[in-house]
């Protein structure tokens, strides 16, 4: 990698193994973030005595960090996290076709987005379980919008996307260096993950955004023919990514009431921050992620590339009781006969995510669940 290279994207790209030390540093003298942790680890300690606590946080969190001093030494560290986040928030998590991808080489992953760091990280679980380096994440700017948030995610091999402000110029240039970026990475033999569209979907429709996929290319425009020659250079890898329940639904509910409602809906200043908290921490069932095979159609369009991923990702997402009972239970009739299908955990937790949740939001929480049924009907008489 030249030192130009370095220089062009100094400021989005993850950080590098000269200089973890000094960020881990930096992040351990940031006292939001040790406030953070400390409501964590012991939230009434915290209230009575916070003095004490963030000096106890801080010297728990510089003994855990002891002996990181590279990026694969802080995956390493990561990786025991994400083994215990399968083990206590998940009954299962099972994954399909990354037996079929070649090891060694990189691979652009794009999968449907339901959750802001999960997402990514069972991505990341699945390659690392069958032999493969993990790829590099795309996170929007929106996500960190404090300095130790891009701190943290720079350091989990994350590069930084820009969404959106300035001029048309601005953004195009942004664009283009984003897609700079991503051919770099993978010609230099890592993958790379990012999300077909900005934002998690929160109504159960998995569809890919067009503008991201003209995105991609932008780096190749100059080089090839065709407006997706690009798809032979690189092996781009749709993934499905299944959950029988999701942490996040009735926080997703409410938003998809309210801009129903008001025509709009305005995030509160630390709303993505619970989401990944909750979605990391929450139960979630049954989880599978599929892979499918690289794609090597030629395409005209980036509505028709869309189209084929749409299709390829939500053919192969998992159907689960959870969806069936919501379907049932917006027809008025047969959820029980779902309900009594799940497992004990899991009906549990629909239940009582069902009683939280205001009458008028209910509807919004089970759509979720039921438009990926609906999703893929409409997917498969499109086709027809």
């Amino acid at each position: 990698m030249g030192l130009a290279v370095l220089d062009e994207f100094e400021d989005i790209r993850p950080y590098r193994d000269a200089e973890v030390a000094g960020v881990l540093a930096r992040l351990l003298d940031t006292g939001e973030l040790i406030d953070l942790a400390a409501a964590r680890i012991a939230p009434t300690w915290h209230r009575l005595l916070p003095g004490l606590v963030r000096h106890w946080v801080r010297a728990l969190l510089r003994r855990r960090l002891r002996g990181v001093a590279s990026v694969a030494d802080m995956q390493q560290l990561l990786s025991t996290h994400v083994e215990k986040l399968v083990r206590k928030t998940m009954t299962e998590f099972t994954y399909a076709g990354v037996e079929d991808l070649p090891r060694g080489a990189p691979h652009l992953f794009v999968s449907n987005h339901r959750d802001i760091a999960v997402d990514p990280a069972l991505v990341n679980y699945a390659i690392w379980l069958e032999g493969h380096e993990t790829a590099e994440i795309a996170v929007g700017d929106n996500l960190l919008s404090r300095p130790f948030e891009s701190d943290l995610m720079r350091l989990n091999k994350s590069f930084v996307v820009p969404r959106g402000g300035g001029s048309a110029r601005a953004q195009y240039a942004a664009l283009r260096r984003t897609s700079s970026y991503i051919r770099h990475t993978l010609e230099s033999g890592t993958s790379v993950w990012i999300a077909q569209r900005e934002g998690r979907t929160k109504d159960g429709f998995d569809r890919t955004d067009p503008a991201l996929l003209k995105m991609l290319g932008l780096a190749w425009r100059k080089e090839v023919a065709e407006p997706f020659g690009w798809l032979q250079r690189v092996r781009l890898v749709p993934v499905s990514l299944s959950y029988e329940l999701d942490p996040c639904a009735a926080m997703k509910a409410r938003e998809l009431y309210l801009r129903d409602r008001d025509g709009a809906y305005a995030k509160a200043p630390d709303e993505d921050f619970r989401s990944i908290e909750l979605g990391i921490l929450g139960f979630k069932g049954r989880v599978h992620a599929h892979f499918a095979r690289p794609v090597e159609v030629s395409f005209e369009s980036a509505e028709a590339l869309a189209d084929f991923m749409d299709r390829t990702i939500v053919g192969n997402l998992a159907v689960y009781p959870t969806h069936h009972w919501a379907e049932a239970e917006l027809g008025g009739r047969g959820a029980e006969t779902h309900l009594r299908s799940m497992t004990d955990r899991v009906r549990r937790e629909l239940t009582e995510a069902r009683k939280a949740c205001p009458p008028e939001h209910a509807p919004w929480l089970a759509a979720q669940y039921a438009n990926l049924i609906e999703s893929k009907r409409a997917l498969a008489d499109a086709k027809d």
